[in-house]
């Protein structure tokens, strides 16, 4: 199975672990890394990798993290590619995770894997708009 591991600044792994756990049920394979406001970027760093160390036995680790750019996201990259196995998607939502715990019972390729995160993240932004119901006349006067 593909590991996977989200990070982001202050409380966002933790929190989206949470809102994820409550819909998908509790995940294997799965840490997250919070970049607290005390952290520093060895700190970070140092969490990041241990938390990769815990998944070493995964087929492969998915990293998501807050904002693409960011701290957490420069600083996967720094710990996870010099591992060989390990790709980092930035600018991640929750119905990405989602469909990504559940897809990962099923795809054990991690570049598949990290294409439908991308596919699921983009098409999942929507804007609800309201479209107003015309009513119709009835000949039946009613």
């Amino acid at each position: 199975m593909i590991g996977l591991l989200v990070t982001g600044h202050a409380n966002f792994g933790s929190g989206l672990t949470s809102s994820l756990n409550l819909i998908a049920g509790e995940q294997e394979h799965y840490k997250y890394v919070d970049f607290l406001p005390e952290y520093s970027l060895d700190d970070l760093s140092r969490e990041l990798a241990k938390a990769m160390d815990e998944l070493k036995d995964c087929e492969g680790i998915l990293v998501f993290s807050d904002l693409p750019g960011g701290t957490p996201f420069k600083t996967s990259v720094e710990v996870g590619f010099p591992r060989g196995n390990v790709k980092v998607i930035g600018g991640t939502n929750l119905p990405m995770m989602v469909e990504i715990a559940m897809a990962r019972k099923f795809i054990d390729d991690l570049d598949t894997l990290t294409q439908t995160a991308l596919d699921t993240g983009k098409e999942q932004i929507v804007q609800y708009e309201f479209k107003k119901v015309e009513q119709q006349e009835s000949d039946d006067g009613i």
